[in-house]
């Protein structure tokens, strides 16, 4: 929230995910504490979950990701 930035990525278990991030273990992540979750998707496997990622990234800061992130909101 506080950079306005949205973090995008896959995880078995989002729960212990966020709370690496929040508790500054990814070195990428740690400068824009706190994060929360504020939209989520399951997959049937992992390769789902990559190309649904890849898929997402490839929107991000655009119009589509803009009215995936308001949809929930």
């Amino acid at each position: 929230e506080k950079t306005e930035r949205y973090y995008i990525g896959y995880t078995a278990n989002l729960i212990n995910r966020l709370c690496q991030h929040n508790n500054g273990a990814t070195k990428s992540t740690r400068s824009q504490r706190p994060w929360k979750v504020v939209y989520q998707e399951g997959s049937p496997d992992k390769l789902s979950a990559i190309a649904r990622e890849r898929q997402i990234k490839s929107y991000h800061g655009g119009e589509a990701f803009k009215k995936l992130i308001k949809s929930v909101k």
